[in-house]
């Protein structure tokens, strides 16, 4: 009897530990009026708590579970930042994302490259720019781009204000988890969005910069990877801007169920005509969810898309829309007051 129900228990551990909502990040505990329980200050010439980014990091305790703030001074950090997964519950505060500006330049390898990684869920960060210098030092007569990442975020429930992602290739790995990304401007080339996240873009700025290094050339905006039809994943861009310098696809399909929204923004004649690509999933663009609904701009005329451009009902589409699309368990309510 006893074996029997250690059996039942330990099968009911695996159900509860396997299933969507346990897989689901905790909320961070708060102060009143939603204030941050401490404030860490960085600072390069000495006169704050710490002189890197990382060394404030560093300080945090494993398994935090309150909100805590770390205000970066206006400043070029020249670091390699990463918040690892033990570590939850930060607010990264820049100055404005033209003074707080982190950068590095590794490149060899997509999982290496980042100059920024944040591993851990509930994780804030406003006015900063990631930047990945490799490719952006390069000569127009001169390139030979390699997948240099300015910022991997792979933790649920995290979010971003007005904060810039500079790079060319593979700029910002929007990997997994919940994310919103609000006022940022995100620049690059090829593939300069991409991954499996569930994410909302709103009031965001997406630049092309193709142009200043091969007009000849196509670049892509998305590379979206949802695998699976019940994935929770999927891009949705609302409110924005496309723009930029040279010519680009939308996107492209990096998964079978790749899935982007463009919504109410505005697209100018950076975007090529047919907006889209199959990528490797010649023959299955049945099952892409590629929207494009109320849009304006040179680029927002879709009568020369690609033919499995879909179209959405109402009820469809508000699953899109909706910020409860990433927030249907109310988190961006619990967070802290960014301002």
């Amino acid at each position: 009897m006893m074996q029997l129900l250690y059996s039942f228990a330990l099968v009911l551990i695996l159900i509860l530990y396997s299933s969507p909502a346990a897989c689901k990040a905790l909320d961070c505990q708060l102060q009143e009026f939603r204030k941050v329980a401490f404030t860490y200050t960085v600072d390069k010439s000495g006169k704050g708590n710490f002189t890197t980014i990382q060394s404030a990091i560093n300080s945090v305790p494993e398994g935090n579970t309150q909100w805590l703030c770390i205000q970066i001074s206006p400043e070029k950090y020249r670091e390699k930042v990463t918040i690892p997964e033990n570590k939850p519950c930060i607010f990264l505060k820049g100055a404005g994302r033209k003074l707080t500006i982190i950068e590095w330049g590794d490149h060899e390898t997509t999982n290496t490259s980042a100059t920024f990684s944040s591993y851990s869920d509930n994780i804030i960060a406003k006015g900063i720019t990631f930047k990945n210098t490799y490719n952006l030092l390069q000569k127009p007569d001169r390139v030979d781009w390699k997948q240099a990442v300015s910022a991997r975020i792979r933790g649920d429930k995290c979010a971003f204000y007005r904060c810039a992602f500079l790079g060319v290739q593979d700029t910002l790995w929007d990997e997994k988890g919940r994310h919103l990304f609000k006022k940022c401007f995100i620049e690059g080339a090829v593939d300069f969005i991409f991954g499996k996240a569930k994410s909302v873009y709103e009031r965001c700025l997406i630049y092309v910069n193709i142009g200043r290094y091969e007009p000849e050339l196509e670049g892509y905006i998305t590379a979206q990877k949802k695998e699976l039809t019940d994935h929770e994943s999927g891009f949705v861009f609302k409110d924005s801007e496309i723009n930029g310098t040279g010519k680009a696809y939308l996107g492209r399909a990096w998964g079978p169920y790749s899935t982007v929204i463009i919504q109410n923004t505005t697209l100018s004649d950076v975007v090529v005509p047919q907006g889209w690509n199959a990528w490797d999933y010649v023959q299955q663009e049945e099952n892409f969810t590629y929207v494009e609904v109320d849009n304006k701009g040179a680029g927002a005329n879709t009568s020369n898309r690609v033919p499995w451009l879909k179209k959405l009902n109402a009820d469809e589409l508000s699953k899109f829309l909706s910020m409860s699309f990433i927030d249907s368990d109310g988190w961006l309510a619990k967070l802290p007051n960014t301002s």
